[in-house]
C-alpha cells in the first residue's frame, strides 16, 4: 500500500502509482508486475520503502534500479513504529510494507489507500488461506483474529471500510509467511524443547526472552499461559479484558521474579542476546518453509559475538557507549548510531 500525499515535484503519488512508481512499487516486493516503462532521469529517482525490513534486500534494490531506474530507500522501524509512522507521518514515505493485523488501525486513517488487483498478475494464484480463508479443499479455517481475508479487499479505491466479500482493490500483497515459535540454544539447553511453557521453567530463570512489540508479544504471551493450563482462549486473536489482564498479571510476575534476562524488539537484538549466551531461550519468529526452530542455524553467520553493550549519559551533554565481545571474526569496526524516532539512525562515530 502507498499513502495519499504529495511528492516533491507536484506529482501525486496517486496519480504516479498508476505509471512505472506503481508497478515497480509492487514488483519489488512481489515479483508480480511486468511491462512497466523505464523511467529516464538524470538521477535516480527514489521510491521511500517503509516497512519492518522481512523483505527489504540489497538484491531487490539493484534489480528495481536496473529494470527501471527508481532506487528504493529502505525505512526500516518495528511492527508498532511503522503504524505510528503512517498515521503521524504520512508524508515520509511512497510504498508500505506492514503486517494484517496493523490494518484495522491504518486503513480508517486514509493514509494509505488500495491496490488494483486487476494489475497483479499473480494474484488470484494467492493461496485461499489469505483470500478466501479456507484451504484448496474449500474446508474454512483461520477465522481468529485479524484473518487476511478479513482485512484484504476495501470497498472502493478510495474507501476507508473493509468489505466484507471480495472486490478488486486490495489493501496488501502477501509475500512472506512467518510463523512465531521458540528460539533455543541448544547446545546449552541440552535436551528438546516442545511447549511454550517452557519459557516460564523456572530452570531458565534469568535466562528467557520475550518479544517486546505490543501487539505481537502478547499473542506469544497467550500461548505460554494456555500451554501452562492457566487458561484456555477463545480467540487469542480477539482477547477479553479479563484475558489481557490475566496474561498481563501472569507475565509481570514472572518478570518480577526474576524469569527475563531481557525484552527484545527485532531479530538481531533476540540472536545478539542469544550468541552472547544471555539468553538460551526466546520466543522467535520462523519463515514458514523452514522447519527448525533452533537459533544455533543463524549463529554461526554472526561475525561477532556480543557479552555486553552500557551507556551512560555525561550531564545531557554526551554519552559514552562502552561494549565487550567475547570474540570477532572478520571484522572491521563498529558503528554507533542514534535516533530520535526509533525509525531513522544517524551515525555518530565508531570504535
Amino acid at each position: 500500500m502507498s499513502n495519499r500525499s504529495k511528492l516533491n515535484n507536484g506529482v501525486s503519488r496517486r496519480s504516479l502509482l498508476k505509471g512505472a512508481a506503481g508497478a515497480v512499487g509492487l514488483a519489488a516486493g512481489s515479483g508480480a508486475i511486468t511491462g512497466f516503462p523505464y523511467v529516464h532521469s538524470a538521477d535516480p529517482k527514489v521510491l521511500r520503502y517503509l516497512g519492518t525490513a522481512v523483505n527489504e534486500g540489497d538484491e531487490i534494490s539493484k534489480k528495481c534500479l536496473a529494470d527501471t531506474g527508481i532506487k528504493i530507500e529502505y525505512i526500516t522501524a518495528t511492527t508498532d513504529d511503522v503504524t505510528k509512522r503512517v498515521i503521524t507521518q504520512p508524508n515520509s514515505f511512497d510504498v508500505l510494507d506492514t503486517e494484517y493485523f496493523s490494518l484495522k488501525k491504518l486503513v480508517p486513517s486514509g493514509n494509505i489507500f488500495a491496490l488494483d488487483a486487476k494489475k497483479i498478475k499473480q494474484f488470484d494464484n494467492i493461496t485461499p488461506v489469505f483470500t478466501k480463508g479456507q484451504l484448496p479443499n474449500g474446508k474454512k479455517i483461520g477465522d481468529q483474529g485479524t484473518a487476511p481475508w478479513k482485512v484484504l479487499y476495501l470497498e472502493g479505491a478510495n474507501s476507508k471500510k473493509f468489505s466484507a466479500t471480495p472486490t478488486e482493490f486490495v489493501t496488501l500483497i502477501p509475500t512472506v509467511y512467518n510463523a512465531d515459535t521458540l528460539g533455543i540454544r541448544p547446545d546449552l539447553i541440552k535436551r528438546p524443547i516442545s511447549s511454550w511453557s517452557e519459557l516460564l521453567n523456572p530452570e531458565f530463570k534469568g535466562k528467557a526472552s520475550i518479544l517486546n512489540i505490543p501487539s505481537i508479544g502478547i499473542m506469544d504471551a497467550a500461548m505460554v499461559v494456555e500451554a501452562t493450563g492457566q487458561h484456555k482462549y477463545a480467540d487469542k486473536g480477539n482477547m477479553t479484558k479479563a484475558e489481557i489482564d490475566l496474561t498481563m498479571k501472569i507475565m509481570t510476575e514472572a518478570k518480577k521474579a526474576g524469569q527475563f534476562r531481557a525484552f527484545w524488539k527485532d531479530f538481531n537484538e533476540s540472536v545478539n542476546l542469544m550468541a552472547a549466551g544471555e539468553t538460551v531461550i526466546a520466543d522467535a519468529k520462523a519463515n514458514a518453509n523452514n522447519n527448525t526452530s533452533e537459533f544455533s542455524n543463524v549463529l554461526g553467520a554472526l561475525p561477532v559475538e556480543l557479552l555486553s553493550f552500557k551507556a551512560k549519559n555525561i550531564y545531557n551533554k554526551s554519552v559514552i557507549t562502552e561494549w565487550s565481545t567475547a570474540s570477532e571474526k572478520n571484522s572491521d569496526y563498529f558503528t554507533v548510531e542514534r535516533s530520535s524516532d526509533a525509525s531513522l539512525n544517524d551515525e555518530v562515530g565508531q570504535g
